[in-house]
């Protein structure tokens, strides 16, 4: 019949089945065809169609696959069709995604979110719990919680539980990382339901495994122990990744009793299924597995097979490309060195570990403060209740010791009152007088337990006003970091990178203040060791510039805290950024010293290449040094601008900041 249409149809149709019987280089053959023969009938939408079709049956490792989506996309950007645009945006994404680069694969699902709410998409639970996972390894649990959350939300307000068992086991999976327990065994059962009985995906064992660990981490461990035999009894698993999460699951319950030769059996059974999985989908668990397997034996002093285990991520990472980092595997690490006698080495594992474990207890914290608030309240209500019980019981004596006392002034007046009357008269006003002062220092000793109890409150609410004004600092900067993923001119991504900078360094303040036992001043040096680091870390300089800092142990107020550490931010940024071009090393030396009584210098120097003494006043009044110069005003302080074998910025101030002046 000579209709080309059903020809292409059919021979894709052919490559789809070469593909699922395993005949790869048949199958290529089949889409090339159709893709050569397209080309020649220059048609961008059969075109974009046919290259749409041929990728997606090309491995996701495949070199050609990500060349082939490109071109499909770039024709259905040209022609308009938006829903096939975010189609070809996410078949690449889910390259990126295996291949490693998860920044590229989160920018890519937060642009095709905003694209599906453009033209009215709502099945948007794809992308975000697939966000959610991306910020979970990457220890942003804030948002893999938000959008675990999320993710459930829209599948249920669109009412598609196609595939609800994966967004189920993914919230469970969050709320276990986080410590709600509970709430990770309700989400993980509901996976469970899903899968067992309308529609498995594969995903539903996985939050078999959760229910187990949110039941063990309870401490509940040999009732875990029943619960995975009762399940496993009833749906044995029936592939080599379920059969390795199932004996990973003895393994920690064994090991929480104590009972290391059951663990150490089933970790060895662990390790045989990690060795039978090869994929890049299977990479993260199977590394997960060998990292408690390698803490295992380290926290039992066996060197010799910590080592072996932490080597088996290493060339999984380097097999695939996709860097694997936890807690578990951080103090494998550690106590490896220690043992071996790096300590240099063992303490930057160490260093590491901290950083993973305090993205967790953050929110453990968060936790404790909502609790440690009813608590406080509960308790404080129940000491009011006491103190009305005493303060009725003293006035009820009270009233029963002066019915006695009129009782026996009235006989006394009535026997003595001839003989004794003026003695009576004296002896009545020293007895008001007493009671008048006693009822005083009741008063008195009653308010200053008030006001005690009201000082305490007020240094709670303000450590929890501190350290919501850090929470939300902290939320400004995520939300800038995500306007940034939709953002490709340079310069707007170099003002919010700076915004961030400047934010955090008024964040820290607040950190520090609600971290501190004094909520009323910064501890500079740490503050500034602190801000150092991070700048350090935010534009990756390794030992490119080296700092020398040289600070005297200096408390200061938050008026003056918060203006110096931004006019740090800016010269820090500005040497690191315009001193030393084309990757010059070089030195940023910081001191802050007394140079009288109640005077202080700050001084930032670099031996960069200086700033250009002829350019004009215009150029020179940037935005930075006009936030310095306005910054130093705020504070009454000398500033000073040299250019000696590099740029010198000095900064004298006074401790005794005038405050109520400055507001006048």
């Amino acid at each position: 019949m000579k209709i080309q249409k059903w020809q292409h149809q059919s021979l894709m149709l052919l490559g789809k089945y070469y593909f699922q019987i395993g005949n790869f280089p048949e199958s290529k053959k089949c889409f090339q065809q159709v893709v050569n023969e397209c080309r020649k009938q220059k048609n961008k939408a059969i075109l974009a169609d046919a290259l749409n079709n041929q990728a997606t049956y090309l491995f996701e490792l495949d070199p050609e696959k990500e060349k082939i989506l490109k071109e499909a996309q770039s024709l259905y950007e040209e022609l308009g069709f938006e829903e096939k645009i975010i189609e070809a945006k996410m078949k690449l994404c889910t390259i990126y995604f295996w291949s490693g680069k998860l920044n590229v694969a989160k920018k890519i699902l937060y642009q095709n979110i905003a694209a599906m709410r453009k033209i009215g998409f709502r099945q948007q639970q794809f992308g975000e719990t697939t966000i959610a996972y991306i910020e979970s390894v990457q220890f942003n649990l804030k948002n893999a919680l938000y959008y675990a959350l999320k993710s459930v939300k829209t599948m249920e307000n669109t009412n598609d539980y196609t595939f609800a068992d994966i967004f189920y086991m993914r919230l469970g999976i969050m709320y276990l990382m986080l410590g709600h327990y509970d709430d990770a065994k309700n989400a993980a059962e509901k996976s469970m339901q899903y899968g067992q009985h309308i529609f498995n995906s594969g995903s539903w064992y996985k939050s078999f495994i959760t229910a187990t660990a949110s039941i063990s981490m309870r401490g509940k461990n040999k009732e875990a122990i029943d619960y995975m035999n009762s399940v496993t009894k009833n749906y044995p698993p029936t592939n080599n990744f379920d059969k390795m999460l199932v004996a990973y699951s003895y393994a920690n319950c064994y090991w929480r009793l104590y009972n290391y030769t059951l663990a150490e059996k089933y970790f060895k059974e662990t390790a045989a299924y990690c060795a039978l999985l090869d994929s890049p989908q299977t990479v993260r668990d199977v590394s997960n597995s060998y990292s408690t397997i390698a803490l295992f034996y380290a926290n039992r002093g066996d060197l010799k097979k910590t080592q072996f285990y932490t080597d088996k991520i290493f060339e999984l990472s380097k097999k695939y490309n996709k860097p694997y980092n936890s807690e578990s595997l951080q103090v494998s690490l550690y106590k490896i060195d220690s043992l071996k006698g790096d300590f240099k080495s063992a303490l930057a594992h160490h260093k590491m570990y901290k950083i993973l474990s305090d993205s967790v207890l953050d929110y453990a914290k968060n936790r404790q403060i909502e609790e440690l608030k009813i608590e406080y309240e509960t308790v404080n209500k129940e000491q009011k209740i006491k103190l009305l019980s005493k303060e009725s019981n003293l006035k009820e004596t009270a009233l029963k010791k002066s019915k006695l006392l009129n009782t026996v002034s009235i006989w006394s007046l009535v026997l003595l009152l001839l003989t004794i009357g003026l003695l009576y008269s004296r002896y009545r006003l020293k007895q008001q007088t007493n009671t008048a002062l006693e009822i005083k220092e009741k008063e008195i000793n009653q308010k200053n337990i008030n006001l005690r109890h009201l000082l305490d409150e007020k240094e709670w609410l303000l450590k929890e006003i501190h350290h919501r004004v850090k929470n939300n600092l902290q939320t400004v900067i995520s939300l800038l970091n995500s306007q940034s993923a939709y953002l490709e001119n340079d310069m707007a991504l170099s003002a919010i990178k700076n915004s961030q900078h400047r934010i955090h360094s008024m964040s820290l303040i607040h950190q520090k203040l609600y971290n501190s036992e004094n909520i009323s001043t910064i501890n500079m040096p740490n503050y500034i060791k602190e801000l150092v680091e991070y700048l350090k870390e935010s534009f990756s300089l390794g030992q490119r510039i080296r700092f020398d800092l040289k600070i005297d142990p200096l408390e200061l107020d938050v008026a003056q805290a918060v203006p110096l550490g931004l006019i740090l931010n800016e010269s820090i940024t500005n040497s690191i950024k315009y001193a030393f071009p084309t990757d010059r090393t070089g030195m940023i030396h910081i001191t802050l010293e007394g140079t009288s009584e109640n005077r202080y210098l700050l001084t930032i120097s670099d031996n960069g290449i200086g700033f250009d003494t002829n350019m004009n006043a215009k150029k020179i009044n940037s935005f930075g040094l006009s936030l310095i110069k306005g910054l130093s005003d705020d504070l009454d302080a000398a500033f000073s601008l040299e250019n000696q074998n590099g740029t010198i910025l000095k900064i004298e101030f006074s401790k005794d900041f005038p405050i109520n002046q400055k507001v006048k």
